[in-house]
């Protein structure tokens, strides 16, 4: 795996960690009795998004280890992943 191969699979990890981990203990404007003019109440409210970019990048670093180590081992190829035969052309 090249430099950009890493690079795409960590970004692409990464942002699938961040998207699970956004609505996890979210908290509504409305549940903070703050709501803002112009919003409804449903509104996240302000703060937690650094802490969850923080939490996601550890997570993403661990998972990207795991799947680049098996990519680089040897043990998952694309012709293991070739079920209709289109790399045999």
């Amino acid at each position: 795996m090249n430099a950009t191969a890493a690079v795409v699979l960590f970004a692409v990890t990464w942002f699938m960690v961040f998207f699970i981990l956004l609505p996890l203990r979210l908290k509504t404007q409305g549940e903070a009795g703050e709501v803002v003019p112009g919003t409804p109440q449903s509104a996240p409210s302000a703060g937690g998004v650094g802490r969850k970019a923080r939490l996601t990048t550890v997570v993403a670093v661990l998972l990207w280890a795991i799947i680049a180590g098996v990519i680089e081992s040897g043990w998952v190829t694309l012709a293991d992943i070739d079920w209709f035969g289109q790399l045999d052309r």
